[in-house]
């Protein structure tokens, strides 16, 4: 097999010579060079043709390299392997992303999991798998990751073998990871279609940004002496470095501009572009937005602050930005959105509640319209605004693409949800004080304490005695306390089974400590998610329900994950539960304080008032 392999590198890197060699034959055999473009179409050593649009690549001495944009090509390919196979592929990845792809044929739709990809995903590179032996009825796939991070804009030999039994994965010519969960014939759905130079399956679509040298499959299985002579042969290559795409990639709106932290003088607008860009900020009392503030530095994710403004007025603004490209500078122009400041605490204003949007972008974007059309003053975001806080697509694509009506419109303030996962994205996406995790903010005649519940919160803990401090010095007419998980809930199976026994704390007890802070100061309304239902408590001081002088807890959990279902035992603190993705709005007046509850067809099912 190792003579048969030498042949595999021959071909690679020789791919017309090579034909005549004795040797494994390949099914499929790319080479990314410049004289084997014709307009749009690159031509195959072996195996159909790949479709190509110009405006997606950039030919360099070494390959082309791929801007991410555009649809990932396709091609239709008569026989791929069924028992085993060998792939491989020379390539760089410049921004890795949640299903990156270099070759391979996979269907991925919730629990159906057919075919097989080369690829990357955020941080490293990966094999995915899906063959009969981890067939459950629709299929399921199997990944073996690199056991380390990928680096970016490094050329890097990936390749993988399947011999019916054992997935492994190489990088630069060694064995790095391999398993033996799979085994028996692979899996496709039906009519395959080869995929090249990214990931796309029925529903989703990620194009390669990197560069791509040369990819080959073959029904053979090459040994790990193969494997390793195969890399020497174009070895020096990862001394090499890729073609810089950010000059070729084009300018466009990753995430249009939104707002934060508004003040009675100031407020932060927030965007990000697809690759670094100096960014500009024109606002002004007409829509001609005649004042500006720009960045000082470039970068894909832009902020900005204005201070110097009125209090309880309207603004008009717009973004600007601007980036080198291939043919000049290249500039992005958002649409005129508007803002308003705080009035101070001798105006009334009104804000709007929801949380738990994870995943699930038409209910989110379906509130977030419903909640901008009565015109709150900002937004408050009790956690978990997306499903996995480290996949940067779920930022991209569900919460800011369906909550742009709202929060282009006014402020959003957040907590830290269990599906944030404390992440990167967290703290690059918001700008609220330091240390982001846990803040105060103050609007009209409120203050907001913000709590980060999945860190300790009991006495002695530094969101304890930081909150007790705040709270014992607060002089405000409204407190209200936010944290993602709840201190009184009667959900069915969060805080023990309650469809299978009586036994449960009813509850989450680290945040219960903030509670007992909360009743011990007068906080008149303390705000959660995590539930994915609504709750409304009676007041309550100390755990005990009470007519006055208690704290109101409300879970608003209804904002677009999959819904919960209270359990079976009406709790003493229980007034009012129900089943429903909904959103709430908050009205306040001097000492009147009006609540209501919305449902997904914008019908009101709870409301109340507090009088000071």
């Amino acid at each position: 097999m190792i003579a048969r392999m030498k042949a595999l590198v021959v071909i690679l890197t020789l791919p017309f010579s090579a034909l005549a060699h004795t040797g494994p034959n390949p099914l499929i055999n790319y080479s990314f060079q410049k004289q084997f473009l014709k307009g749009g179409t690159l031509t195959a050593q072996k195996g159909p043709d790949l479709p190509l649009a110009p405006t997606q690549f950039l030919a360099t001495e070494t390959g082309l390299a791929f801007n991410g944009t555009g649809t990932t090509p396709a091609v239709t390919i008569d026989t791929l392997p069924t028992d085993s196979f060998t792939v491989s592929a020379w390539c760089s990845v410049h921004e890795g992303t949640r299903y990156g792809g270099l070759i391979g044929s996979l269907e991925d739709n919730g629990g159906f999991e057919k075919g097989w990809s080369l690829g990357y995903d955020q941080t490293h590179f990966m094999v995915t798998l899906s063959t009969v032996k981890t067939d459950d009825g629709d299929g399921r796939a199997v990944v073996v990751r690199s056991s380390k991070p990928f680096k970016p804009d490094t050329f890097t030999h990936l390749a993988a073998t399947y011999d019916g039994k054992i997935l492994t994965l190489f990088i630069n010519g060694k064995k790095d990871s391999s398993t033996d969960e799979v085994g028996g014939a692979i899996i496709y759905p039906e009519d395959p279609k080869l995929f090249v130079a990214g990931y796309r399956d029925q529903d989703e679509n990620y194009p390669l940004c990197g560069e791509l040298v040369s990819t080959s499959i073959y029904e053979d299985v090459a040994t790990e002496e193969g494997i390793a002579h195969e890399f020497s042969h174009n070895a020096k290559l990862i001394d090499t470095t890729p073609k810089d795409l950010t000059a070729a990639r084009p300018l466009e709106s990753v995430i249009l501009p939104y707002l934060q932290f508004a003040t009675t003088t100031g407020i932060t607008v927030m965007w990000e572009t697809s690759k670094p860009a100096t960014g500009t900020l024109f606002y002004g009392e007409t829509d001609e937005c005649t004042s500006s503030v720009a960045t000082k530095s470039n970068g894909p994710i832009h902020e900005l602050r204005i201070e110097g403004l009125q209090p309880g007025t309207q603004y008009f603004y717009c973004t600007r930005s601007e980036a080198p490209g291939p043919d000049g500078l290249q500039t992005l122009d958002s649409e005129v959105r508007t803002f308003q400041t705080d009035a101070g605490p001798g105006t009334p204003f009104a804000f709007a509640v929801i949380s738990d949007t994870q995943g699930n972008p038409a209910v989110s974007g379906a509130l977030a319209e419903m909640a901008w059309s009565q015109r709150p003053n900002f937004l408050l975001h009790p956690g978990d605004l997306v499903d996995t806080g480290g996949i940067k697509d779920q930022w991209v694509n569900h919460f800011f693409a369906s909550m742009e009506p709202l929060v282009s419109r006014v402020p959003f303030y957040p907590v830290l949800g269990n599906h944030e996962q404390n992440a990167a994205n967290y703290y690059n996406y918001v700008s609220v004080p330091a240390p982001e995790y846990f803040y105060t903010f103050t609007y009209g005649n409120a203050r907001f304490f913000m709590v980060d519940t999945n860190k300790k919160c009991s006495p002695g803990s530094e969101q304890y005695q930081w909150l007790a401090q705040q709270l014992a010095a607060s002089k405000d007419h409204w407190k209200i306390l936010c944290h993602h998980h709840p201190a009184y809930t009667t959900d069915e199976d969060d805080y023990g089974k309650l469809w299978k026994t009586n036994k449960g704390t009813r509850g989450d007890l680290n945040a219960r400590h903030l509670a007992h802070l909360a009743h011990q100061h007068g906080v008149d309304i303390v705000w959660n998610g995590h539930i994915h239902s609504y709750e409304r408590t009676w007041p309550i001081n100390h755990d005990k329900p009470v007519e006055k002088d208690g704290s109101i807890h409300l879970i608003t959990g209804g904002g677009g994950g999959n819904l919960e279902t209270a359990g079976p035992f009406r709790a003493p603190f229980t007034h009012i539960v129900r089943r429903g993705h909904h959103y709430t709005m908050v009205w306040i007046n001097g000492s009147t304080l009006v609540y209501k509850a919305y449902d997904l067809e914008g019908r009101l099912f709870d409301t109340f008032e507090l009088v000071k």
